[in-house]
């Protein structure tokens, strides 16, 4: 079968439904009632300005948008930009954001099912926090078992409401009055001063929209059509709220529009006699589906957040461990789905809590997001090549930033002390946890400490005080072999230098049992002549490779089983060794097996099988799993080095070919592939498809085999075969997990 592709089909219409499905849930159906109770009829105007400050923001979304289409969206590109502090900033607060998102599409929901059917309340739950709860488990159930969410069904529910919600305006305007709008005290009772507090109440209502930046990989014509659709569906969005709301409040006076069910409470009065009650029951179904819509969306897009700070070792990547059944993260979406239900229990009875809250944590990104696209402009990394640049650079995102924290302080107090806790313990967690976790260091540390003579004294002393623990990535690179040395150091420098670290060469030296190890001056010295020539063309090639170098000698009776021990005691982040085929390995598993059954590797693994040693052009199968993720890192580092890089799925057959194509369109935008050439296999025949993909590559990686040790024993190694099979060089990768006993002899 020939080259796969993923299909560049998804239109500049089908783009645009993903954010007006996604935002058009709360804005008209949920908050016009409560919001008019604020500011009166000029709420009008509110929703205006939020537009104005969205499409702001939109422009910056859309630049980043097209220049790295990543997962984890807003977090990505800050951590990217200005490191793993703000990154945490961002990460959380939009994890946050999205709960108190959910919350509140949850809350609506629930206040339209209420007056569809009568819902007990039960202890100090009312019916709409039941209505609300009953949803919210629905929602994260469907989440938990993996049921997808297609884009033809998000177009047609999205043409759907705004078929609804047309026909209610047209019905609206017939019985508009303008008299009644202005009835109770004018266009502005509570004063002109009241409408920016009114735009923090409902900017709630334009979260969403930067979720079509996720899906530019798969846009035709992305450096156009992706700017248009996110501004486009922001226009569109502000426009519908701007008139919708006109029409409600003239036809029903303002103080007396429906807190709960405002569309549905404004239908009854729009719609002439016997159509009242049923025009009434239709717009309560489209409220349903739309907030369902929304709050769906949303536990969606968390997991996925989850999974970048999970990857960069923000939080813990156990949150990201995949059900073996339902191929979900399903941790990370039970915890956030108990934090939606604990919020709808317990600030469900405010709708303004929950609206508020997630505005001020996703104006926090948004902010962020502003001065990330700035940092990327004036430092220009490589790889930042975005096919959309906002106008009037640098004014456009300044003006976003301002106008995001402004909005902020229009905010009631408990939002704005909401928001100072939330950065404390955003970045209280990262001095705790993420500073010692992650490797990473933005591209502001970066630049200010490369330039540490030109900056000033403060500046230097922030960058150095916030910077990682751990940002010296260790890759230990074991040498005995003069002839492979200077492969292995090369894959090495690669990697340590796109992580920020420093090569551990260390020539391991093995003494007959007999021989002491410090026994004799006269052996002693052999083994230091011998490791310092060695040692001596180790660091000549890391630094021709532009890598920092640390070189040792160990004098050990193992040679094989001193690597683990070295490393661990070295704290190693990663250890690229050669293949001996007299070692374990021809098992498919970097360990022997005693060590498999007893212990956990000290760290990441890679063991290359060298023929002609050449990174040019690399295949990558994977059917997802840790060490698959090992084996994206190390691809995602050749390509930014200018190596092919394509990536191989094989299903079944033909059948299953648009889920092949799904699934590794996600697995590489989630690890940072997109550029990479894509393949789905329809033979069903892995070892095969590997063979015969790997005929024109000049390397193959492949994670270990997830086999127990009993199971290879009867059915063989998928690894082992490829690395006797192919004429290319192979790099067999394995990152440490743990596994109890049975899975250590029987597999996942």
């Amino acid at each position: 079968m020939g080259d796969e592709e993923l299909a560049k089909d998804l239109g500049l219409v089908s783009a645009m439904t993903i954010g007006i499905g996604t935002m058009i849930g709360a804005g008209i159906f949920v908050l016009p009632g409560v919001a008019a109770q604020e500011a009166g009829p000029i709420v009008v105007v509110s929703f205006v300005v939020g537009g104005v400050i969205a499409m702001v923001n939109a422009l910056s979304i859309s630049e980043l948008g097209t220049a790295m289409p990543k997962a984890g969206g807003g977090y990505y590109y800050v951590n990217r930009a200005l490191g793993p502090m703000f990154g945490s900033i961002a990460g959380l607060g939009d994890w946050m954001g999205l709960a108190f998102a959910s919350a509140f599409y949850s809350i609506g929901f629930g206040q339209y099912l209420s007056t569809l059917a009568p819902i007990p309340g039960v202890l100090f739950l009312n019916d709409i926090q039941i209505g609300a709860l009953i949803a919210g488990g629905i929602f994260v159930a469907i989440n938990y078992i993996g049921a997808k969410e297609t884009g033809s069904i998000q177009t047609v529910i999205v043409f759907t409401l705004l078929a609804i919600l047309g026909v209610f305006a047209i019905a609206g305007w017939l019985s508009f009055d303008y008299a009644r709008l202005i009835s109770e005290g004018g266009l502005a009772p509570e004063g002109y001063g009241a409408i920016l507090p009114a735009t923090a109440l409902v900017f709630v209502s334009f979260l969403g929209y930067a979720k079509i930046a996720t899906v530019a990989e798969e846009m035709k014509n992305p450096g156009r059509n992706l700017p248009i659709a996110i501004i486009g569906s922001v226009g569109i969005v502000t426009v519908i709220y701007a008139i919708l709301v006109t029409v409600m409040l003239g036809v029903v006076p303002w103080p007396e529009l429906s807190l709960d069910a405002p569309v549905a409470d404004a239908a009854r009065v729009a719609f002439p006699g016997g159509l009242a009650g049923i025009a009434a029951t239709i717009m309560t179904l489209g409220a349903l589906l739309a907030t369902a819509s929304s709050a769906n969306a949303s536990i969606l897009s968390s997991a996925r957040i989850n999974f970048a700070m999970g990857r960069d070792k923000i939080v813990t990547d156990w949150l990201n461990e995949i059900h073996p059944n339902y191929a979900t993260p399903y941790r990370s979406i039970a915890l956030t789905g108990g934090m939606i239900l604990v919020l709808i229990a317990f600030l469900g009875r405010d709708l303004e809590i929950l609206a508020k809250a997630a505005s001020v944590l996703h104006l926090m990104v948004y902010a962020l997001m502003n001065v990330a696209l700035i940092v990327f402009r004036e430092t220009d990394p490589e790889g930042y090549d975005p096919d959309f640049r906002v106008p009037l650079y640098p004014i456009t995102p300044i003006v976003g930033t301002i106008l995001s924290l402004a909005l902020i302080g229009f905010m009631n107090p408990n939002e704005i002390a909401l928001s100072a806790l939330f950065v404390v313990v955003a970045v209280s967690w990262y001095f705790l946890y993420a500073r010692g976790e992650t490797d990473h260091q933005g591209y502001l540390g970066q630049y200010v400490l490369d330039r540490a003579d030109e900056m000033p004294d403060a500046a230097v002393s922030a960058a150095s005080t916030v910077q990682p623990d751990n940002s010296d990535y260790r890759v230990m690179v074991p040498l005995s072999n003069p002839r492979t040395e200077k492969d292995l150091i090369e894959l090495g420098s690669l990697i340590a230098k796109a992580k920020g670290g420093t090569v551990v060469a260390t020539h391991i030296v093995q003494v007959p049992d007999q021989t002491p190890l410090y026994g004799g001056s006269e052996h002693v010295d052999r083994i230091d002549a011998e490791s310092k020539k060695l040692l001596e063309a180790a660091r000549e090639d890391a630094n021709t490779f532009d890598a920092d170098v640390e070189t040792k000698t160990v004098v050990s009776h193992r040679s094989f089983e001193e690597v683990f021990d070295a490393a661990r005691s070295d704290e190693a982040d990663l250890v690229v060794m050669g293949w001996n085929p007299n070692s374990p390995l021809a098992a498919g598993r970097v360990e022997s097996p005693l060590d498999e059954l007893t212990g956990d590797l000290p760290c990441d693994f890679l063991v290359l099988k060298d023929r002609s040693f050449d990174l040019s052009d690399v295949l990558v199968p994977t059917a997802g799993g840790y060490s698959s993720d090992l084996s994206a890192e190390v691809a995602e580092v050749l390509l930014e080095e200018g190596s092919d890089v394509s990536l191989l799925y094989v299903v079944d057959d033909e059948s299953e070919q648009s889920e092949g194509e799904t699934f590794l369109s996600e697995w590489a935008a989630e690890r940072g592939l997109d550029d990479a050439e894509r393949i789905v296999d329809t033979t069903g025949d892995v070892e095969d498809a590997i063979a015969r993909h790997a005929e024109d590559r000049s390397m193959v990686i492949i994670g270990a085999t997830r086999e127990g040790l009993l199971s290879r024993l009867v059915r063989g190694s998928l690894a082992f075969e490829v690395l006797n099979d192919v004429d290319s060089s192979v790099l067999l990768a394995e990152r440490p997990q743990k596994r109890s006993l049975k899975e250590r002899l029987f597999g996942r």
